[in-house]
């Protein structure tokens, strides 16, 4: 066995300096950001591959808040919604194939927010329940149709639970109470304004630019 191990180590070494040297993320091209200068951004309801009912409507209800933080001027999602609606719109899908010039002579935005919801709801096991939200978006110029900026940002609720000195018993009636809770109320939802504010946050590597409203724009 000892033989074995110590024929091994090489191989362990190999595969720790491997992980070790893994690349970073490519930096992202702002060039096409800063040239197009957006003031103003019109989130798109999000295209969901989730089961959950509530999924693109917990995502997008989450997401003005960043983008206002970051320095954008957002349109109101009720009002953007509404107008849908009034031009015969309902589904995500459908929305986000119309064209940006359209969207731009409808809303008068400078920029779109196309959101997909890759996960959204809770995972239960037998000592826990998970939430996770899974999302991503990327930034496009009305006026160009040019791709400004992309991203991704996944958040859960994992870990949430003290298991500190409960025991079996403990660990077993916390996990219930914890999916009665997920069970009875949108665990995801604010699991969702987590995975919002990491998406689309200002400042943070390969995140969005700030805006013309934020103290710090032109700075990044």
């Amino acid at each position: 066995m000892l033989k074995c191990m110590i024929k091994s180590a090489p191989l362990f070494a190999l595969a720790a300096l491997l992980v070790g040297c893994a690349s970073p993320a490519p930096k992202m091209d702002y060039t096409a950001f800063k040239e197009s200068k957006p003031h103003s951004i019109l989130i798109l309801p999000p295209v969901s591959e989730s089961t959950d009912v509530n999924a693109g409507s917990g995502v997008m209800a989450q997401m003005s808040y960043p983008l206002a933080e970051a320095g954008y001027y957002v349109l109101p999602v009720t009002l953007v919604s509404e107008t849908f609606k009034q031009n015969g719109l309902s589904t995500a899908n459908d929305i986000q194939a119309v064209s940006p010039d359209k969207l731009r002579k409808i809303f008068g935005a400078d920029a779109a927010l196309y959101v997909d919801v890759t996960k959204y709801g809770v995972t239960y096991t037998v000592f826990d329940s998970v939430a996770t939200v899974t999302v991503k978006a990327k930034l496009v110029d009305l006026r160009s149709g040019r791709n400004l900026w992309q991203g991704s940002a996944m958040a859960s609720n994992a870990g949430s639970q003290n298991n500190s000195g409960f025991g079996l018993i403990g660990l077993l009636v916390q996990a219930a109470v914890k999916q009665i809770v997920n069970h009875a109320t949108d665990a995801s939802y604010p699991v969702a304004g987590v995975a919002s504010q990491q998406l689309l946050a200002a400042g943070r590597p390969n995140g969005l630019l700030y805006g013309p409203r934020s103290p710090r724009y032109g700075t990044d």
